[in-house]
Protein backbone atom coordinates (compact mmCIF):
# COMPACT_ATOMS: atom_id res chain seq x y z
CA UNK A 1 0.00 0.00 0.00
CA UNK A 2 1.25 3.11 -1.11
CA UNK A 3 2.01 5.74 1.49
CA UNK A 4 2.95 9.61 1.78
CA UNK A 5 5.33 10.75 4.30
CA UNK A 6 7.86 13.87 4.67
CA UNK A 7 11.30 13.77 4.66
CA UNK A 8 13.00 16.85 6.73
CA UNK A 9 16.57 17.76 7.54
CA UNK A 10 18.40 20.25 10.13
CA UNK A 11 20.08 22.64 8.04
CA UNK A 12 21.78 25.94 8.38
CA UNK A 13 24.10 24.40 11.29
CA UNK A 14 27.81 24.22 9.20
CA UNK A 15 29.55 27.32 7.95
CA UNK A 16 30.43 29.18 5.13
CA UNK A 17 30.26 27.86 1.54
CA UNK A 18 31.00 24.29 2.09
CA UNK A 19 28.25 24.28 4.68
CA UNK A 20 25.43 26.25 2.25
CA UNK A 21 26.69 23.81 -0.12
CA UNK A 22 25.67 20.48 1.84
CA UNK A 23 22.73 22.26 2.83
CA UNK A 24 21.78 22.73 -1.01
CA UNK A 25 22.51 19.06 -2.12
CA UNK A 26 20.61 18.19 1.02
CA UNK A 27 17.36 20.38 0.26
CA UNK A 28 17.34 18.66 -2.78
CA UNK A 29 15.74 15.66 -1.50
CA UNK A 30 14.17 16.74 1.13
CA UNK A 31 10.13 18.05 1.66
CA UNK A 32 10.77 20.39 4.99
CA UNK A 33 13.68 21.84 6.53
CA UNK A 34 14.37 22.86 10.08
CA UNK A 35 16.68 26.10 10.13
CA UNK A 36 19.37 26.78 12.80
CA UNK A 37 18.45 30.69 13.77
CA UNK A 38 21.23 32.09 15.84
CA UNK A 39 20.99 29.58 19.68
CA UNK A 40 23.14 26.91 18.54
CA UNK A 41 24.28 28.10 14.96
CA UNK A 42 23.43 30.17 12.11
CA UNK A 43 23.56 33.53 11.64
CA UNK A 44 21.49 36.09 9.71
CA UNK A 45 23.80 35.42 6.35
CA UNK A 46 23.33 31.58 6.73
CA UNK A 47 19.59 32.27 7.75
CA UNK A 48 18.64 34.24 4.14
CA UNK A 49 20.44 31.53 1.93
CA UNK A 50 19.18 28.39 3.44
CA UNK A 51 16.01 30.20 3.44
CA UNK A 52 16.81 30.99 -0.58
CA UNK A 53 17.61 27.81 -1.57
CA UNK A 54 14.37 26.20 0.63
CA UNK A 55 12.29 28.54 -1.65
CA UNK A 56 14.19 27.20 -5.07
CA UNK A 57 13.58 23.64 -4.48
CA UNK A 58 9.73 24.20 -3.04
CA UNK A 59 10.46 22.90 0.31
CA UNK A 60 8.86 24.25 3.53
CA UNK A 61 11.25 26.12 5.57
CA UNK A 62 10.85 26.17 9.38
CA UNK A 63 12.42 28.01 12.62
CA UNK A 64 15.43 25.33 14.68
CA UNK A 65 15.44 27.64 17.79
CA UNK A 66 17.58 26.11 20.80
CA UNK A 67 18.98 26.77 24.13
CA UNK A 68 21.26 29.53 23.56
CA UNK A 69 24.57 27.59 23.78
CA UNK A 70 26.97 28.37 20.38
CA UNK A 71 29.75 26.68 22.46
CA UNK A 72 28.05 23.65 22.88
CA UNK A 73 25.38 23.42 19.74
CA UNK A 74 22.57 23.56 21.88
CA UNK A 75 23.11 21.02 23.70
CA UNK A 76 23.33 22.02 27.23
CA UNK A 77 20.55 25.03 29.07
CA UNK A 78 23.63 26.33 30.92
CA UNK A 79 20.82 27.29 34.25
CA UNK A 80 19.20 29.71 31.60
CA UNK A 81 16.32 30.91 33.67
CA UNK A 82 12.37 29.76 32.51
CA UNK A 83 12.45 33.66 31.72
CA UNK A 84 14.96 34.58 29.74
CA UNK A 85 14.91 31.13 27.71
CA UNK A 86 11.80 32.05 26.76
CA UNK A 87 13.05 35.67 25.24
CA UNK A 88 16.41 34.18 23.76
CA UNK A 89 13.80 31.08 21.63
CA UNK A 90 11.10 34.05 20.49
CA UNK A 91 13.85 36.24 19.68
CA UNK A 92 15.42 33.40 17.66
CA UNK A 93 12.39 32.72 15.94
CA UNK A 94 11.18 36.53 15.04
CA UNK A 95 14.85 36.72 13.32
CA UNK A 96 13.67 34.12 10.79
CA UNK A 97 10.89 35.18 10.30
CA UNK A 98 12.01 39.02 9.26
CA UNK A 99 14.17 37.34 7.14
CA UNK A 100 11.77 35.16 5.52
CA UNK A 101 9.04 38.08 5.02
CA UNK A 102 11.81 39.84 3.13
CA UNK A 103 11.92 37.42 0.54
CA UNK A 104 7.79 37.60 0.73
CA UNK A 105 8.30 33.39 2.31
CA UNK A 106 7.16 32.53 5.68
CA UNK A 107 8.24 30.14 8.45
CA UNK A 108 5.93 26.98 8.34
CA UNK A 109 7.27 25.56 12.04
CA UNK A 110 9.10 25.54 14.51
CA UNK A 111 11.16 22.44 15.86
CA UNK A 112 13.56 22.57 18.72
CA UNK A 113 17.10 21.96 18.53
CA UNK A 114 19.09 19.23 20.56
CA UNK A 115 18.99 19.50 23.80
CA UNK A 116 15.66 21.29 24.44
CA UNK A 117 14.22 18.95 22.03
CA UNK A 118 15.03 16.33 24.52
CA UNK A 119 13.80 18.09 27.40
CA UNK A 120 10.88 19.26 26.02
CA UNK A 121 9.67 16.13 25.28
CA UNK A 122 9.26 14.84 28.71
CA UNK A 123 9.01 17.89 30.76
CA UNK A 124 5.85 19.94 30.68
CA UNK A 125 6.77 22.98 31.51
CA UNK A 126 9.07 23.68 28.80
CA UNK A 127 6.23 21.76 26.47
CA UNK A 128 4.37 24.35 27.01
CA UNK A 129 6.63 26.97 26.52
CA UNK A 130 7.58 25.97 23.20
CA UNK A 131 3.85 25.50 21.85
CA UNK A 132 3.18 28.94 23.29
CA UNK A 133 6.31 29.80 21.31
CA UNK A 134 4.13 28.66 17.76
CA UNK A 135 1.32 31.05 19.61
CA UNK A 136 3.06 34.01 19.84
CA UNK A 137 5.03 33.80 16.54
CA UNK A 138 2.13 33.01 14.66
CA UNK A 139 3.19 29.41 13.27
CA UNK A 140 0.80 26.82 13.97
CA UNK A 141 2.40 23.92 13.39
CA UNK A 142 5.25 22.51 15.76
CA UNK A 143 7.37 19.60 14.67
CA UNK A 144 8.89 16.84 17.80
CA UNK A 145 8.79 12.87 19.10
CA UNK A 146 5.70 11.35 19.10
CA UNK A 147 3.18 10.27 22.29
CA UNK A 148 5.57 13.05 24.52
CA UNK A 149 4.84 16.10 26.42
CA UNK A 150 5.19 18.11 23.32
CA UNK A 151 2.62 16.64 21.16
CA UNK A 152 0.30 16.93 24.58
CA UNK A 153 0.85 20.73 24.90
CA UNK A 154 0.58 21.34 21.35
CA UNK A 155 -2.47 19.55 20.53
CA UNK A 156 -4.17 21.68 24.16
CA UNK A 157 -2.76 24.68 21.98
CA UNK A 158 -4.38 23.87 19.10
CA UNK A 159 -1.65 23.38 16.89
CA UNK A 160 -0.62 21.06 14.56
CA UNK A 161 1.91 18.61 15.60
CA UNK A 162 3.91 16.41 13.12
CA UNK A 163 5.55 13.56 14.74
CA UNK A 164 8.92 12.78 13.74
CA UNK A 165 11.17 9.77 13.58
CA UNK A 166 14.98 9.53 12.95
CA UNK A 167 16.65 7.59 10.12
CA UNK A 168 20.66 8.13 11.70
CA UNK A 169 19.88 7.71 15.54
CA UNK A 170 19.38 4.81 17.75
CA UNK A 171 16.55 5.03 20.17
CA UNK A 172 16.01 3.78 23.55
CA UNK A 173 13.38 1.08 24.90
CA UNK A 174 11.09 4.02 25.91
CA UNK A 175 11.47 5.73 22.52
CA UNK A 176 14.08 8.52 23.47
CA UNK A 177 16.59 9.23 21.51
CA UNK A 178 20.18 7.07 22.65
CA UNK A 179 22.24 9.83 23.97
CA UNK A 180 25.21 10.87 21.64
CA UNK A 181 27.57 9.57 24.33
CA UNK A 182 26.88 6.09 24.09
CA UNK A 183 28.43 4.20 21.51
CA UNK A 184 26.38 3.75 18.24
CA UNK A 185 23.69 6.59 19.22
CA UNK A 186 24.38 7.93 15.73
CA UNK A 187 24.01 6.16 12.39
CA UNK A 188 26.90 6.66 9.88
CA UNK A 189 26.17 3.51 7.70
CA UNK A 190 23.60 4.61 4.76
CA UNK A 191 22.31 0.85 4.47
CA UNK A 192 21.43 0.90 8.35
CA UNK A 193 19.94 4.41 8.01
CA UNK A 194 17.78 3.19 4.87
CA UNK A 195 16.97 0.01 7.41
CA UNK A 196 15.53 2.32 9.93
CA UNK A 197 13.60 4.45 7.03
CA UNK A 198 11.93 1.69 6.01
CA UNK A 199 11.08 -0.01 9.31
CA UNK A 200 9.33 3.51 10.27
CA UNK A 201 8.02 4.34 7.31
CA UNK A 202 6.09 0.55 6.20
CA UNK A 203 6.01 -1.42 9.21
CA UNK A 204 5.76 1.40 11.90
CA UNK A 205 8.02 0.04 14.19
CA UNK A 206 12.05 0.79 14.93
CA UNK A 207 14.22 -1.97 16.52
CA UNK A 208 15.97 -0.21 19.84
CA UNK A 209 19.21 -0.15 20.81
CA UNK A 210 18.99 -3.13 23.07
CA UNK A 211 17.46 -5.25 20.67
CA UNK A 212 13.39 -4.82 21.26
CA UNK A 213 11.39 -3.98 18.61
CA UNK A 214 8.68 -1.36 19.58
CA UNK A 215 6.13 0.40 17.42
CA UNK A 216 6.94 3.91 16.34
CA UNK A 217 3.87 5.70 14.17
CA UNK A 218 5.60 9.24 12.72
CA UNK A 219 4.42 11.75 9.93
CA UNK A 220 8.16 12.65 9.56
CA UNK A 221 11.76 11.41 8.91
CA UNK A 222 14.47 13.76 9.69
CA UNK A 223 18.00 13.56 8.75
CA UNK A 224 20.52 15.94 10.42
CA UNK A 225 22.49 18.04 7.79
CA UNK A 226 25.58 17.99 10.31
CA UNK A 227 26.00 13.52 10.23
CA UNK A 228 28.83 13.04 7.68
CA UNK A 229 28.04 11.82 4.39
CA UNK A 230 24.26 13.79 5.18
CA UNK A 231 24.20 14.80 1.31
CA UNK A 232 24.55 11.42 -0.36
CA UNK A 233 23.09 9.51 2.30
CA UNK A 234 19.79 11.81 2.04
CA UNK A 235 19.87 10.59 -1.69
CA UNK A 236 19.80 6.83 -1.23
CA UNK A 237 17.68 7.42 1.20
CA UNK A 238 14.78 9.06 -0.38
CA UNK A 239 15.31 6.16 -3.31
CA UNK A 240 14.68 3.52 -1.13
CA UNK A 241 11.74 4.70 0.62
CA UNK A 242 10.46 5.84 -3.33
CA UNK A 243 11.15 1.97 -4.57
CA UNK A 244 9.37 0.79 -1.26
CA UNK A 245 5.96 2.80 -2.54
CA UNK A 246 6.61 6.19 0.03
CA UNK A 247 5.64 9.17 -1.64
CA UNK A 248 7.92 12.04 0.12
CA UNK A 249 5.31 15.11 0.65
CA UNK A 250 5.36 18.25 3.25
Amino acid sequence: MTRSLCLNADIGELPGEAGRALDRAILSQVSRCSIACGGHAGDAESMAQTLQMAQEYGVLGGAHPSYPDREGFGRSRNNVSAEALAASLKDQVLALQHIAAATGGAVHHIKPHGALYNDAARDAELAQMVAGLCAETGIPVLLGPPASEMERAARESGLTYIAEGFADRAYEADLSLTPRNLPGAVFHDAERQIAQALSIALRHEVTTRTGETIPLHVHTLCLHGDTPGAAENAARLRAALEAGGVTIRP
